[in-house]
């Protein structure tokens, strides 16, 4: 029997009985060869036709691959080798090289909110969507032991940094009504997650469907950090987990873009004297371009002291899931009791931690296989739609009936969906200056408590629905 090999012009063949190597154009005769095997690498895929059969490993310690034929009737039959790049651009212990890319790619998602596009869908989408393409076509690995340091040092390092405003007495007292909208917008959010698993339960999704619920429930009440924690608590995969955050931030572009239009007749504030909050929130904004480095070094100490803490608390008390939950309550608790001094760090804190969480959504990218992306998205997408419909109908509906002013409805909702960035950029756009302040306090607000509530909720009610 003759087996066609097309690629034998560049492939050389093994002759066992005697040790030799023979390269031939076309065809090979089976008498030649008592015993054929092909060299199993990582750049080559081997196709079968449906009479063949592939035989395991051997038990020498290599990675030869025998090729056995069963008897069978036809005279003829092919063994087909498609080569691809499986073999990444920047390899796997190439350190330099892969720190390189996920900062670069970082920086440059960063950068991408100061053009029309990345405004549009947030430099956190294009830094993850980077990340994604970059993996799959092979120009850097998709498990680097870099990405372990990323997912279990800078990404709770980034936590603290975050939330160093966490000040709930200030929050309390700041922002009046507006966290009262906020609050019914959480719930709202609560009750449109429920919604939207009931009517899209992702059943694509396996076990993580109800994880990934409840990690966009967390999302859509705080922010993108709690989206990760409650991810990371759960055991959402990274393929489901770069899937949700693609297409949750398409459908959350869409629903700022609404929520503009809504609001488009609402006129701005004519501008009083500035209050001292205000003086405050605008000094901290100028002073980001000019942080002392002694305030960052402080910073990244005290954020590093506040993990330590948030570990032995997790270690001590044997919670699962990761100690994000853990370190989150310590810097809320600590930003309580010392409001002056952490406010103090905030600027350079949330400079860096913008810093390490594009770097953590390059890694969430990475991480992910981009057809496991392509098929699993849709449902996030639809659970998102529905989640965020449900979340504007409500908050609006129950809003309306206490009398609430709508741009402050607006504006929690924005909170809620966006997080504090967003609630600022949208008050300072539409020129609500008295409600900056109040508005980025309701999103860090939504910060210091969404982990709890997508974890719990999550576990208690979205698992066995």
């Amino acid at each position: 029997m003759a087996t066609n090999l097309s690629f034998l012009n560049a492939t050389g063949i093994l002759l066992q009985s005697s040790g030799q190597i023979r390269r031939r154009s076309h065809t090979v005769s089976r008498k030649d060869l008592p015993a054929l095997s092909a060299k199993a690498v990582s750049s080559q895929r081997l196709s079968l036709s449906p009479t063949s059969s592939l035989w395991p490993s051997r038990n020498d310690g290599c990675d030869d691959r025998f090729l056995s034929p069963p008897d069978v009737s036809s005279p003829m039959r092919s063994v087909t080798v498609r080569s691809q790049f499986s073999t990444p651009l920047i390899a796997s212990n190439d350190e330099w090289g892969t720190w390189t890319a996920l900062f670069a790619t970082g920086a440059f998602g960063i950068w991408s909110e100061k053009t029309t596009v990345g405004r549009a869908v947030s430099g956190a989408l294009v830094s993850t969507l980077i990340g994604l393409a970059a993996s799959n076509l092979g120009i850097i690995s998709s498990d680097s032991p870099a990405f372990a340091i990323v997912l279990n040092f800078l990404l709770p390092l980034a936590v603290p940094l975050l939330l160093f405003r966490a000040d709930l007495r200030r929050v309390v007292k700041s922002t009046g009504k507006l966290l009262l909208a906020f609050l019914i917008g959480s719930v709202a959010t609560t009750v449109g997650t429920v919604l939207a698993y009931y009517l899209v339960p992702m059943k694509a999704l396996g076990p993580d469907s109800w994880k990934i619920a409840a990690a966009l429930m967390g999302r859509h009440i705080g922010g993108a950090v709690n989206y990760v924690a409650i991810s990371n608590a759960l055991g959402v995969s990274p393929s489901v987990l770069a899937a949700g955050l693609a297409a949750d931030n398409v459908i959350t572009a869409v629903y700022f873009t609404s929520l503009f239009a809504i609001g488009s007749k609402i006129p701005a504030e004519v501008l009083p004297p500035p209050t001292s909050e205000e003086a405050e929130a605008r000094k901290d904004s100028e002073t980001k371009n000019k942080i002392p480095v002694l305030l960052i070094a402080i910073g990244i100490a005290v954020s590093l002291a506040i993990c330590k803490a948030g570990a032995l608390i997790t270690k001590y008390l044997g919670i699962s899931g990761g100690s994000l939950p853990a370190i989150t309550a310590v810097v809320v608790v600590l930003a309580t009791i010392f409001p002056s001094q952490f406010a103090h760090l905030a600027p350079s804190g949330e400079a860096m931690a913008l810093i390490l969480m594009q770097v953590f959504f390059t890694v969430i990218g990475a991480s992910g296989n981009i057809w496991s992306v392509v098929n699993t998205a849709p449902s996030i997408f639809l659970f998102a739609l529905v989640q965020i419909g449900t979340h504007l109908a409500i908050i609006l509906s129950v809003g309306k009936l206490l009398n609430i002013e709508l741009r402050l409805l607006l504006l929690a909702s924005n909170a809620n969906v966006g997080g504090p960035t967003t609630a600022a950029g949208m008050a300072t756009a539409k020129g609500w200056n008295s409600l900056i302040v109040p508005g980025i306090l309701a999103g860090i607000f939504g910060i210091a408590i969404a982990t709890f509530i997508g974890i719990a909720f999550g576990a208690k009610v979205l698992k066995f629905m």
